[in-house]
């Protein structure tokens, strides 16, 4: 499996090239011009990135993760769902980066084999960085309207999380 997928990238460049040579596609004027954009997409991608990192920074250096935390936890308790997953299932919709760095910390203090390791890295999965997506790329495209998206997006980050908490429950319990 190993050598397979080590040579899998270099065959698939390599079949593109070849199919495009047969079909006289100049391939590397292609490969240029899909390099120029990618770079002009950068660039106007990085205000935007900027813009959500320090929102990041701003709401958890004030104290309002912290805060939401609190608040939340004995409705937790309620549901045997432990406090210190919810810094990460708030984050990660936010933060791909964040919540990584919150699941690694979660797995390093807990280990990889607790339920709440197992249940950072099973939200690591399910969910995705929702409000990233919609910064980033809608305003690189110029899409001002995002409201339907954002619920739509934070829906499926919500049920991503429970279903999570579910499916480690009942694979692995709660201890």
């Amino acid at each position: 499996m190993t050598t397979i997928s080590v040579w899998m990238i270099p065959l698939i460049i390599c079949f593109i090239l070849i199919y495009g040579t047969l079909k006289k596609i100049p391939t590397y004027e292609a490969f240029v011009e899909g390099g120029k954009e990618g770079i002009s997409m950068s660039f106007s991608i990085i205000p935007f990135l900027v813009g959500m990192l320090v929102a990041i920074s701003i709401f958890r250096a004030s104290g309002a993760l912290d805060f939401i935390v609190q608040f939340l936890k004995p409705l937790l308790e309620m549901f045997h769902v432990p406090a210190e997953i919810l810094p990460l299932a708030i984050i990660r919709p936010i933060s791909g980066t964040a919540a990584l760095g919150m699941t690694s910390d979660l797995i390093s203090v807990h280990g990889p084999d607790s339920f709440i390791g197992r249940l950072a890295a099973t939200i690591q999965g399910s969910t995705d960085t929702t409000f990233y997506v919609l910064t980033v790329y809608f305003g690189a495209v110029g899409i001002k309207k995002m409201g339907d998206a954002v619920k739509v997006g934070l829906l499926a980050d919500l049920v991503g999380i429970i279903a999570a908490i579910i499916v480690v429950t009942l694979v692995f319990g709660t201890k």
